[in-house]
Parts: C-alpha cells; structure tokens; sequence
C-alpha cells in the first residue's frame, strides 16, 4: 500500500540537465524562426559585419548561420552548450542596463537539445578554430577544425527526438514566411551589417553593409533592399526626441499599406518587438488617410534609457513592458503625425502667400484631441451649399425677428437673404471677419457689411475650375492640383461635426415649421441615450407624447428635405456602434452626418464655392482623405505632364 501511495504521490527528484533543456526547448524554440533569430543575434552580438543564413526545407532540416564576428575560444566553445552560459550578464544590474540581444544563455542549450548541432568557431588571435558537435543535448564531438575568422552553427533535423513537436510544424511556405520575417527584422536593426539569405540554393536576399555614415540614409537603403525599389518615394523619415526618449526611423505614405500587419517592424534599443498598443499608436496618427482595413508600414526604432524597460518577460524575448507605456504612445503618435504633416503640406496655389512648412506640419502634427482646445478651432465657418439660415435662438423675439426678414422656402425652413444668389452669398458669407454673422452682410452680396465697410478679400487668387461638376481644378506652383468636391466636402463637414462633439457647441439652425416623426419604441430608448450627442451636433429636438418627436431645429449643413432621414440614419448608425467607445461612436456619428450632408457628385458648384471649399479643405487638420480614406486630391508635377505629351 505505501508502494503505491509512493507511486500515485511521486518523489521529488531535480531534473536532468537533458531533461530540463529539452521543457526549455519548448518555450525558446518554437519552429525554425525561432532558431534563425537566436543564432542571428548571437553572431549581432559578436560584432558580425556580415552574415549568411543558410536554409534548407523551410528550416526542418537546416538552419546555418554563418558569421565574421569575434568568435570564441576551444573552452567558450564547449561551454556554450550549457545552461545559462553567457558572457553578457554578470549580475543583477547588468540585468537592468541591457544592450545585448542576447542575455539569457538558454537558446545553445535549448537548441541543441532537439536537434544535431554544428559549431565551427575560431577567434583571430587562434591558430586553428574548434569544432563541436552536439546531438539531442549530448556532446558527441571535439576538436580542431579549419574555419575563417567566426562562427558557423548548423543545426540540422530540427525536433529529431521529439516527434510530436515536430508534426506542429506549418507548410513549408508558413515556416519560410516565419523565417523570411525575422531575417528581415534583424537585418533592418542592423544595416550596417551584410545579410545574405539563401533556402534550398536560391538566394533571397544578399544585403550589402551601409556605406553611408548617415543612418536615415543607410536604413532607407536595407528598406528598399527588402521590400523593393518602387516604395522608393514612398517612405516618410521619422525622427523625434524628448527628454528620455527618441524615435527614428521610415513609415510608409497612405499609398504604401498592406491588408495585413506583415510590414511592421518596432525597435527597442535595437531589439525587434511586437506590441499591439504601440502599432496601434502608429495607425491612430495616420487617422483617416488609410482605407479601412489597411495597415501602415513602419520600420520605427525607440531608444530609452534600459532601465525603463523590462526585456525579460517573454520566452522569445518578443515583448517587453515598458515603465510608462502610455506616455510612449502619446510620444509615438504625435511624431509620426509630425512627420505625416511635414510630408502632406497644402500645395502652394499661384498668387498665394507662402507659408512655413513647419507651421502646417505643426498643425498636422496635433492631435484631434488638441485640436478640440486650440484657438483656431473656435467654431470653423460652415461650408454649406445652401442659402444659410439664421441660427437657433430660444429667445421668442429673436426667432421673431428671423422670421419677419426671411420668407419661408419649400422645405420650411428659414432662408436669410433670398435675392442672392447661392454664389454670391457663398462668397460674402465666406468672406466675412470671423466675429461677424451672416446677418451683418448687405442683403445684394456686394460682400459689404450692413453698416458699409468692405470686407478683406484677401491676395489676389488664381482661377478655380469646376471639372463635370464633380472635380475642382486649381493651377499650383509646381503644377496643377485636382480635388474631388465631395470627398473634400466631406473631410471639411466630418471634421467640423468632430468639433461640435468635442465642445458640444454644433450650430443649429431653427426650422420655420417643426417636422414631426414617429420612432419605434426601441428607436425611442436610443434618441433619449444620444440626445446630448445630437443636440452638440446641432440638432434641437422635443419628446412629445407616446414616440412622437418633434425636430425644431437641425445642424447647419443638413441639406434641405433630409431632416428625418438623416436623424434616421443615424439612429441607425448608433444602434450598431453601442458597444463602441464614446470617441469612436461620436467618430461614426460625425462620419454619418457629414456623408449625409455633403455635395454630392455633379452638383453644381460657382466658382466663390470652390473657392470656399479649398479654403477649408486647407484648414483641416488632416486635408488629404475623407473619413473613410478616399483621397481628397491629386497633384500632377509638370514634369509628369510632360511625361504624358513625351516630353
């Protein structure tokens, strides 16, 4: 009975040092990339100016690296095969100052112990290098060999001895892509080092080392080298600083995105990680200049004090945890925003006044937060193609008044000034101080004030064009520039109602006859939890009795006869983002109105709106897509111009 009682209990005895690499094993080494990576940055460490990775079947049977490093000596080289054997750490406060890629002194031992390993090393101070060969975690070999200056570590039969690990490889083409990407990772961190890749005979890729001492320069090199020539034009320098912490480094222009998260690369003092917080800080900066559904590239490079990091928390070493993640992000965000800004600066139409690049790129730079608290967001001008209308009042005398010097149109609303035309009021209305109200112009649109005094109307422009009313044609000064009126309406109209949200302040404009709609009972429940919301748009809405609701008032770009369907729509919008987060709810909300109030292709614009909506495409913070990442214009060079007539 005590026998079995022992047997069922078990006895407490220390591992095997075979037995302990081989659990090991298990979390260091996953699949062939995970044996690319360890030796790569062993021979990284080593001061390696060049190196080849030598791959056979996807890596199940051979993954060779071969290196120029410092090398190692007939006892190092023996020892390296042990436990915890480095010579990177000492104690516990070399710990916390890493700058190695390696620290852990597991990856040898781990490796070797499910699968047959090769080292050929040799120092430059040795007269011979020395050769050790290791199968399943048994040494089985010694001795002197003949190898250049470096290290060479073949490990072949990956997961010989253990089977079961084995069958939990991917395709060949799954395993190849693993091991193409970490390759192209460390490669990127290191171009000053040759990187040569080659799987069963075809080369892939064969590096040279930087020859430039300018690092954006050499690292915008090893980026063309992997991922081709044509991004050329493509790539957006990026380079910051704060107190503690900088970041450098390429992010692809909008036109440069990929439908998956392959092209991303991030850097910490040197060393590749994935964190899904920081890349989310990346693709939050280009705000809507992507398409939904696509990623960015990036290849970003963070350097920090190694204290403020912690790089011993994953078995891969593939994630680290910061001191102050959030404050990083922030950090991140606003740089690649900066270096977006830098790159999409407005183009320069003939006859304006130029201005500092850095002013737009310091605009482009804030965040939508920020924008939401700076003196020039204090309530934009509306752009809206309709005759303008007096804004809400809940005084009855001015209503009153409104109403004694309007006459009601077809829709019953409010219509100010009805003997201009939508041209010349558009361009008096824009035109006008930005303290000044739309019922201080002269009613004949000569872009007077009531009381006599001429508005400014700014430097002499060049001409705007309407394309089959649906593009806006302006000359620059490199070229000529063409803007879909839409799309640009729609930036404007979504950025402004994102204003509204922030300050819940949305100009409302009050209708003659209130309209009345009928809401199911559930649609009735979701007015009541948006209200705050519509009302910071603009919309001035009454419960009445049972689902009847009145609408007394709209925001001023509704267009005219859309006042019920595009609170419906909106309802609708806002029963399937419920679950969303208030900043993305109110993003879909302003996304709604703007789509359902902006002009529409081949509608008719005179040549004061054009002009108009250019002025505030322009102040936008981010002018170069609409909210869903359509592009809001092209630039042709007249050097492409005369490409086209073969000049």
């Amino acid at each position: 009975m005590a026998d079995e009682t022992s047997a069922t209990e078990g006895i407490i005895q220390v591992m095997s040092d075979r037995l302990a690499n081989q659990i090991a094993a298990g979390e260091v080494v996953q699949r062939p990339a995970s044996v690319a990576k360890e030796l790569i940055e062993n021979s990284l460490d080593a001061g390696a100016e060049s190196l080849e990775v030598l791959l056979k079947d996807a890596g199940s049977t051979l993954v060779q690296v071969v290196d120029d490093g410092c090398g190692m000596g007939p006892e190092d080289a023996e020892r390296c095969f042990e436990r915890h054997a480095t010579s990177k750490v000492r104690s516990i406060d070399d710990l916390e100052r890493l700058r190695t890629l390696g620290f852990r002194g597991e990856a040898l031992a781990s490796i070797a112990a499910v699968a047959q390993v090769t080292l050929k090393t040799k120092r430059v101070e040795d007269g011979a290098g020395t050769l050790v060969r290791v199968e399943g975690g048994e040494v089985v070999e010694t001795r002197p060999c003949a190898i250049p200056d470096g290290t060479s570590v073949a490990v072949r039969n990956l997961f010989y001895n253990v089977p079961a690990r084995r069958n939990f490889l991917k395709t060949p083409a799954t395993e190849l892509k693993h091991l193409t990407e970490t390759v192209q990772s460390l490669a990127l961190a290191n171009p000053d080092t040759a990187v040569r890749l080659e799987h069963d005979g075809h080369e892939h890729y064969d590096l040279p080392a930087a020859r430039d001492d300018d690092w954006h320069t050499a690292t915008r090199q090893r980026i063309l080298g992997l991922f081709g020539d044509e991004h050329r034009d493509e790539l957006v320098a990026v380079e910051d600083a704060s107190s503690d912490l900088t970041v450098r480094g390429f992010v692809g222009a909008p036109s440069f995105h990929r439908k998956t998260r392959g092209e991303q690369f991030l850097f910490v003092n040197g060393r590749y990680i994935q964190d899904r917080y920081l890349s989310h800080a990346v693709k939050k900066a280009y705000e809507d200049l992507l398409p939904d559904g696509a990623f960015p590239f990036f290849a970003l490079f963070l350097t920090m004090n190694p204290e403020r990091v912690d790089v011993n928390v994953h078995p891969q070493k593939a994630e680290v945890k910061f001191d102050d993640q959030s404050g990083i992000y922030g950090f991140l965000r606003s740089a690649i925003r900066r270096a977006l800004g830098r790159v999409h600066t407005a183009p320069q139409v003939e006859g304006e006044e130029k201005t500092d690049p850095s002013e737009r790129s310091d605009q482009a730079s804030s965040s939508a937060e920020d924008a939401s608290s700076e003196t020039r967001g204090a309530s934009p001008q509306p752009t809206s193609f309709q005759p303008r209308r007096a804004s809400a009042d809940s005084s009855a005398s001015t209503t009153q008044s409104s109403a004694d010097s309007s006459r009601p149109s077809s829709s019953g609303r409010e219509e100010s000034h009805p003997s201009m035309t939508p041209g010349d009021q558009s361009d008096a209305l824009y035109r006008r101080s930005p303290n000044q109200s739309p019922d201080e112009l002269a009613p004949d649109g000569s872009g007077e004030t009531a009381s006599g005094s001429k508005l400014d109307a700014g430097p002499e422009r060049q001409p705007v064009w309407g394309l089959h009313d649906t593009y806006i044609v302006t000359p620059t000064d490199t070229g000529v520039m063409i803007v879909d009126q839409r799309a640009a309406h729609l930036r404007v109209l979504y950025e402004r109602a994102r204003a509204h949200l922030q300050k819940r302040q949305g100009e409302s404009q009050r209708l003659l006859f209130p309209h009345t709609i009928d809401l199911s009972p559930a649609e009735v429940e979701l007015l009541e939890e948006l209200r705050d919301d519509l009302e910071a748009l603009g919309f001035d809405l009454e419960r009445l009795s049972g689902r009847t609701v009145s609408v007394r008032g709209v925001p001023t770009e509704v267009p005219d006869g859309d006042e019920d369907a595009i609170l419906d729509t909106i309802l609708e919008q806002y029963t399937s983002a419920q679950d969303a987060v208030d900043d993305d709810r109110r993003k879909r909300l302003a996304k709604t109105l703007a789509q359902r109030s902006a002009v529409t292709r081949g509608q008719s614009l005179s040549d004061a709106e054009r002009r108009a909506l250019l002025d505030d495409l322009f102040d936008c913070e981010m002018p170069y897509a609409d909210p869903t990442g359509t592009p809001t214009m092209v630039k042709l060079s007249l050097e492409e111009l005369a490409d086209q007539f073969g000049r």
